[in-house]
């Protein structure tokens, strides 16, 4: 167990790319081609949607939920909502090779998933048609499910002048790193490791415009695939608890993420070296927008 005052900046920066963007209400609106007047769509989504023109496909992160309405953040961070119907087909992709598919709920669709979404046009908007997600990204946001925004309107002004527009580390000053470790294939917390985090947490707390950067990694035992979804339980569980345990507030932590063998900070070859690359790294930050701002 132990604290690092200052810690590379790759992992943050690696981090940064899955920040799920602040989001806004949305209403369904249309443009008239021939006029600027705008047309606001009422009614409710159809259950058939046989014959619906086709719209765009979309990948990125569910960065809010509001009733029949779904907000998908990109890479690039553009923003996208869609409505959902009885006709939207959910499926979660798991098993050997990928290939089981399992009929979802939209229960399912919770904030930080990552998802493919077809498309089809109604009212002015686009209309999910088909939503396609991993079953082990699945059970990771169901783990950080406290840790993200779950409404539009929860997204307030206070929220996004502490979060920022999220770049790149060059908009951030890293102010500590803890890093709390694990058993070899595993993701519980031990009582040293729950004190360790209330401990940041309080530190942090009387960091004034501090945010919480979570990152989980693994040593270099295993293949990619268990690898990766290892390092996000890990990440998932220290989420849970700084914000059950500890009661750090959700608007104040950036989307968590799992990084699997990268950035190790000793030797693989070694059980010494692969105890210190068992872990999940807590990182305080504060942008330099608003660093030394009471």
């Amino acid at each position: 167990m132990g604290i690092a005052v200052t810690r590379p900046t790759s992992l943050v920066m690696s981090a940064l790319f899955v920040l799920a963007a602040p989001g806004a209400a949305l209403a369904q609106e249309a443009v008239q081609a021939d006029s600027a007047e705008q047309i606001n769509v009422y009614g409710s989504p159809p259950a058939d949607l046989t014959g619906l023109p086709e719209g765009p496909a979309i990948e990125g992160i569910i960065s809010a939920r509001s009733g029949g309405r779904m907000q998908v953040t990109g890479a690039d961070e553009t923003n996208t909502t869609v409505a959902l119907s009885e006709g939207t087909e959910i499926r979660g992709r798991g098993g050997f090779l990928g290939m089981k598919r399992t009929p979802l709920a939209a229960d399912a669709l919770l904030n930080g998933l990552p998802v493919t979404v077809e498309t089809v046009q109604w009212g002015g908007g686009l209309l999910a048609s088909r939503i396609r997600l991993k079953d082990a990204d699945l059970k990771t946001a169901a783990m950080i499910r406290s840790g993200t925004a779950q409404g539009f309107a929860e997204q307030s002004a206070a929220t996004e002048a502490l979060r920022g527009r999220m770049g790149d580390i060059d908009q951030y000053n890293v102010k500590r790193t803890t890093n709390v470790y694990f058993d070899t294939g595993k993701w519980q917390l031990s009582s040293a490791a729950a004190s360790e985090l209330c401990a940041t947490v309080r530190e942090a707390e009387a960091t004034n415009n501090a945010l919480l950067l979570v990152v989980g990694y693994t040593d270099s035992v295993g293949n990619e695939d268990y690898n990766q979804v290892l390092s996000e339980r890990r990440a998932g569980r220290v989420v849970n608890y700084l914000q059950q345990q500890c009661r750090w507030a959700p608007y104040r932590m950036l989307t968590p993420t799992g990084m699997a063998e990268a950035d190790p900070l000793a030797d693989n070859e070694t059980p010494e070296g692969r105890a210190q690359n068992r872990r999940v790294s807590v990182n305080i930050l504060v942008s330099k927008a608003v660093d030394g701002l009471q």
